[in-house]
């Protein structure tokens, strides 16, 4: 059985992860016969988004306790995962990946990726391990792999793709019901909510990514 790995950030599309890609993906995972690990690292979210307003809050909240609610509480603190406890990993996107996991939402291509964040990412491209990206979260990707140059798509938003290739990815515009591989890298990606605009159009995108990153990492 192989075991992947869901990187989350948050609960919630404005301040964390995006519920309905993150759930899409444990449900393809379940479906494939996956033992999925989920994960999130133990630090402050950047800030609490009242997603009813879209308004700021003065709210704080953890990164790792709100994931938990997506995960049904079964989930590890990042600092404690390793690329040998997986088989491959996949990160849904949601405005957490770009302010929790990294802050490429306020810092575009000098953006920063947490360290335990990169640390994963890098342990799993080494080991060439199949990593799945979804939405926004090939950004953050393609900083801390730049020195590997991976192929990501993000839909077809010329600002980001712009930033993605600044900071040493390569970007490939993607139709939201299809996936891009770079075997080179063992990189999948698909665009979801970057592009939607509904629950049906992300799902067939994911469900394909989820397939391809099994098929690989059971060709690990």
């Amino acid at each position: 059985m192989a075991k992947i790995g869901v990187l989350l950030s948050g609960c919630g599309v404005f301040d964390g992860a995006e519920i309905h890609e993150a759930v899409i993906t444990l449900l393809a995972l379940d479906r494939a016969g996956a033992e999925t690990v989920c994960m999130a690292p133990n630090i402050d979210q950047y800030h609490v988004v009242n997603h009813l307003t879209q308004a700021v809050t003065k709210e704080k909240r953890n990164v790792l306790v709100e994931s938990a609610r997506i995960a049904r509480g079964n989930i590890k603190d990042l600092k404690e995962v390793k690329a040998t406890d997986l088989d491959g990993l996949i990160i849904p996107g949601g405005f957490g990946a770009a302010k929790n996991l990294s802050d490429f939402a306020f810092k575009g291509p000098e953006a920063t990726v947490n360290p335990d964040v990169t640390r994963l990412l890098k342990e799993m491209t080494a080991s060439k391990k199949p990593i799945g990206a979804i939405c926004i979260s090939p950004a953050p990707l393609a900083k801390a792999l730049g020195d590997k140059k991976p192929e990501v798509t993000i839909g077809n938003d010329p600002g980001t793709a712009k930033a993605i290739e600044a900071m040493g990815g390569k970007h490939h515009a993607c139709t939201v019901d299809m996936i891009h591989l770079d075997a080179k890298n063992n990189v999948v990606t698909t665009p979801a909510y970057m592009l939607g605009p509904g629950i049906k159009d992300v799902a067939t995108g994911i469900e394909k990514l989820v397939a391809k990153v099994m098929d690989l990492a059971k060709k690990k």
